[in-house]
């Protein structure tokens, strides 16, 4: 990760972190926050199909490289020309607090 040059991140994308709201019957909506407009490198890792709940879905994976941020948690998205790619774990590749690397998943409706 020492060799990155930070011209590769060259899209533009959002950080966005859920809001629940009490919907007044027991439940919650969800509404998206964005936490922030940054530049990052988004890279496609894995395509495939899997079998889940009785019909055969898609799965696209991705790497996601930004400046190190700490506000970074659980349950956050990445927003990027309107596709959804939701972190699954995010890592400090070479502990310098330099750069983030995010597994994602895009959401497909």
């Amino acid at each position: 990760m020492n060799g990155l040059d930070p011209g590769q991140l060259s899209s533009h994308v959002a950080l966005e972190r859920p809001v629940r709201t009490a919907d007044g019957s027991g439940g919650a909506t969800v509404e998206w926050v964005e936490v922030a407009t940054l530049w990052a490198a988004i890279e496609p890792v894995a395509a495939g199909e899997i079998f889940a709940a009785d019909r055969l879905a898609t799965r696209v994976t991705h790497r996601i490289t930004m400046r190190h941020r700490t506000d970074v948690e659980g349950g956050m998205r990445v927003v990027h020309r309107g596709r959804v790619l939701r972190i699954e774990a995010w890592r400090d590749p070479d502990e310098t607090r330099r750069f983030l690397v995010l597994e994602a998943v895009e959401e497909r409706p």
